[in-house]
């Protein structure tokens, strides 16, 4: 059952009772009044409908309060309880009081359905207003538990949410970080890799240096060597060539004193002339004394010296050698 049907029900009960207690409360007046006429005197027989109206009332009053105690879940404790069933009493004495003293015991039956009725009535709605709302009570706990439970399932799910929205945060974070930290380690590498390049590069362009100033440095010493050697042998050439011009100079100026040793002779051969005034022109002998000793004339022998006198000369010294 839900709150639509429970509305419904209390709606048609409280419909039924008050329908009820309007028609008893109509039937009292109408049964009551003659009777209280009757033994009210004549000047107050006007107030007769009185009665019946303070007693159907007090039912009102009743039947009201209990609804609503019953719809708070509360309790009046026993005075509602005995108002009620003296309202009650009243009401069904009332109503058969004219018939009983008649000893009309149809008529008592008669007239006590509409009081028991609403005796039962009272009792019975306040009963099923007790039930209604035990069971509305029951209903919204169980709506309340129900929407606590929605309300924690979506907290649950949004909790769940935040979690996963959190974890993928924190999952994004550390990818992030990751890939932050793979870059930085990449790019140290791809640092140290290159510092390692450009130290193997510097060292071999050290070492290429070392190498070529070892190289220039072997080749300096090869060639002082070489320059030494030569030199050396220059040097030793030199002296060779100088200790053979010593030896070649003694011979000659051996030969020429051997020439020059002689005295003046008779016109000599031609070679041998040339051989004495060679020698006579290295000596610095005059060209009459070169004349005397070859035998030959001063024309000619003058002219021989004019002839070891330039550039050819050499050469015919050397001839004459």
């Amino acid at each position: 059952m839900n709150a639509v049907q429970i509305r419904s029900a209390e709606c048609a009960l409280s419909v039924g009772t008050w329908l009820i207690v309007a028609g008893a409360m109509l039937y009292s007046v109408l049964t009551v009044t003659p009777l209280a006429a009757e033994h009210t005197p004549d000047t107050w027989a006007w107030t007769a409908p009185i009665l019946p109206l303070v007693v159907d009332a007090a039912v009102v009053i009743v039947v009201r309060l209990d609804a609503v105690l019953a719809r708070l879940g509360g309790h009046g404790g026993r005075w509602p309880i005995a108002l009620r069933w003296m309202t009650g009493c009243m009401t069904l004495a009332l109503n058969v009081a004219d018939s009983a003293l008649a000893k009309d015991l149809v008529g008592v039956a008669v007239h006590s359905v509409a009081p028991l009725l609403l005796i039962v009535t009272a009792e019975t709605g306040l009963a099923y207003r007790r039930a209604i709302a035990a069971a509305v009570t029951r209903l919204e706990a169980e709506q309340r538990a129900e929407r606590e439970a929605q309300e924690r399932a979506v907290a649950d799910r949004r909790e769940a949410a935040d979690r996963r929205a959190r974890e993928e945060r924190e999952h994004a974070a550390l990818l992030a970080r990751e890939q932050r930290e793979h870059e930085a380690r990449l790019a140290r590498e791809q640092t140290e890799r290159e510092e390692a390049a450009r130290r193997a590069e510097r060292q071999e362009r050290d070492e290429r240096e070392r190498a070529e100033r070892e190289a220039r440095e072997r080749r300096d010493r090869e060639r002082e060597q070489r320059e030494r050697e030569r030199e050396r042998l220059t040097r030793e050439a030199e002296q060779r060539r100088e200790a053979e011009r010593r030896r070649e100079a003694e011979r000659a100026a051996r030969e020429r004193a051997a020439l020059l040793s002689g005295g003046p002779v008779n016109e000599l051969p031609e070679d041998d002339a040339r051989r004495i005034v060679v020698a006579a022109f290295g000596e610095g002998l005059a060209v009459r004394a070169a004349a005397d000793l070859c035998g030959w004339s001063v024309g000619w022998v003058s002219t021989r010296y004019q002839e070891l006198r330039e550039p050819t000369g050499r050469a015919l010294e050397s001839m004459a050698r």
